[in-house]
């Protein structure tokens, strides 16, 4: 099997609470609220705040996320999504030439704060203001910069030197070269996050901030306005399942492509992936991934203008007749017939002592998002338009006050009833396959958190699967070299076009908390990126 006899990093284990977060500092916060008597939704707003300061790269309060949420007491299941819709300017005529991906017309209207604070006062337990002061206490004194920091920030140098405020932020003198353990000082944001906290999350939308933030957009050229920050509201409702093996699978519902991941796992139980070698389990997987693909092109969009057919598409019926198609000892090309970029998104998972859970994800798409600051506010916005489509009949064409379809998904597993595991990663298109991956070790081959998530990995790209645009794909099976030769020789032989990364090497960066019999909540962090787990 290729699962790794041991790990980089030690297996983390706790009683009472547990996190896993992409930076440590969003751990530390999520940890010090369950230790203060607060429970999981607290722990996990103060985490996704604590995201947009420390990984403002990948996550903010200009960006969207999907939390996951369950209540023990009542075992209720909830789905906060806090995406927000295209600008009412967005029209398809207005980009008849291509979607801008960066920029000032690249920014579609944030939800994320409606979403944390919409999930806050259902379940929360306490105060606001108070879960927001360790994001407050980041911006304001500063935060180091990490590795993963330093390599994005001089990436993404071009993008940040176009607009002034970002470039005074992030590439500021002190900031040049993003020297490892620099200062990252962020004055203004923590002004905005001074305002959310002492008048509530809805400023943001319809209140102060929200007038300072739609002149500081509309100086800067964008789309969004007062009104339609105004007209942001959450929505909640109920996560999407199956049942896999036994387990149930729920997942974050459209307009998150949560179901691809969903159909994959139907697919792939027609298979024994136990009794299977290696290179056929990860054909087996790679196979199931490319049809669930394809039905996301068919399907997937905000079910508010499109009609998702979630009964038909996770159907047992379904599932059979694409597990018949697939060959055992051939590839397959699966068109998706539509005219990949890395996305950077941020995942978090948090258990309290009480059994609840939030699995949250959240987003500003790519790295720096649009790149833009809005004035004088110190928050930085998406380029979540860059995900449309134009084409006049795509399930995920452009129209103003929809939603987008999204890659970001947040998945739970509950066994006999009970919580048994959270997971997830950030990665755009690379997401369900790596939680697929993730869950399976799990599952099918008892794989302990940190094995299954540190073990070896790949990723299959399909032309035109990128959730960018434009919406190419090359085609390969890109994959970790550390399955060793034989392995990836039999999947060449089986027509896989093989692109070998080194170890370590493959997208994403997966948190997991798993859940045993005796309570006992096993913590796993990805070494893949910034993240760290915690449980105490």
């Amino acid at each position: 099997m290729y699962l790794i006899p041991r790990t980089h990093r030690p297996l983390i284990m706790g009683r009472n609470g547990a996190v896993g977060a992409n930076h440590p500092l969003a751990t530390q916060a999520g940890l010090d609220i369950l230790r203060a008597g607060g429970n999981a939704i607290d722990a996990a707003v103060a985490i996704s705040l604590s995201y947009g300061v420390v990984e403002p790269m990948m996550s903010g309060l200009g960006g969207d996320g999907f939390y996951n949420v369950f209540i023990a007491n009542g075992s209720k299941k909830l789905v906060f999504n806090g995406t927000g819709p295209a600008p009412a300017a967005a029209t398809a005529e207005r980009f008849a030439k291509g979607i801008e991906i960066k920029g000032p017309l690249s920014i579609s209207v944030p939800g994320k704060l409606a979403g944390i604070g919409a999930m806050h006062a259902a379940h929360g337990k306490l105060p606001w203001a108070r879960l927001v002061q360790h994001a407050i206490e980041y911006a304001r004194d500063g935060y180091a910069v990490t590795h993963r920091h330093r390599d994005i920030t001089r990436d993404c140098k071009p993008l940040l030197s176009a607009d002034p405020d970002s470039t005074r932020v992030f590439l500021g003198k002190d900031m040049a070269n993003a020297q490892l353990g620099a200062l990252v000082v962020q004055p203004e944001l923590a002004r905005s996050l001074e305002i959310i906290a002492s008048e509530g999350w809805e400023t943001f939308y319809r209140g102060t901030l929200a007038k300072q933030l739609a002149k500081g957009l509309a100086q800067r050229g964008a789309m969004v306005t007062e009104a339609d920050l105004a007209a942001c509201h959450a929505e909640a409702g109920t996560p999407i399942s199956i049942t896999y093996r036994g387990y149930e699978v729920t997942q974050t519902p459209p307009n998150s492509t949560g179901f691809v991941m969903l159909e994959t796992l139907k697919i792939a139980e027609r298979f024994d992936l136990a009794k299977l070698s290696d290179a056929e389990r990860i054909h087996v997987l790679v196979e199931a991934k490319k049809r669930a693909f394809a039905d996301r092109e068919r399907y997937g969009a905000d079910p508010r203008f499109e009609t998702v057919p979630l009964d038909r598409i996770l159907s047992d019926a379904h599932a059979d007749a694409q597990a018949a198609t697939i060959s055992m000892t051939q590839a397959s090309t699966v068109d998706l017939n539509v005219p990949m970029a890395a996305g950077d998104t941020t995942y978090f998972c948090v258990v309290d002592s009480e059994g609840n859970c939030v699995s949250g994800i959240q987003s500003l798409n790519s790295g720096y998002g649009s790149g833009i600051t809005a004035g004088d506010t110190g928050i930085l916005m998406n380029n979540r338009m860059a995900y449309w489509h134009l084409a006049p009949t795509h399930a995920n064409r452009l129209i103003p006050g929809k939603r987008v379809r999204h890659t970001m998904n947040a998945p739970m597993v509950f066994k006999d009833g009970k919580l048994w595991a959270a997971l997830g990663t950030p990665g755009a298109d690379n997401q369900v396959q790596v939680n697929t991956q993730v869950l399976t070790a799990m599952i099918d081959l008892g794989a302990d958190p940190q094995t299954a998530l540190e073990s070896p990995r790949w990723t299959s790209s399909q032309a035109g699967q990128g959730a960018n645009w434009p919406h190419e794909g090359d085609g390969a099976l890109t994959i970790e070299e550390d399955f060793g030769p034989e392995i990836l020789a039999d999947l060449a032989a089986r027509g896989h076009e093989i692109k070998k990364v080194p170890h370590l090497g493959g997208p994403c960066a997966m948190q997991t908390i798993r859940v045993l019999e005796n309570g006992i909540r096993q913590a796993g962090s990805d070494p893949r990126r910034d993240g760290w787990a915690g449980a105490y």
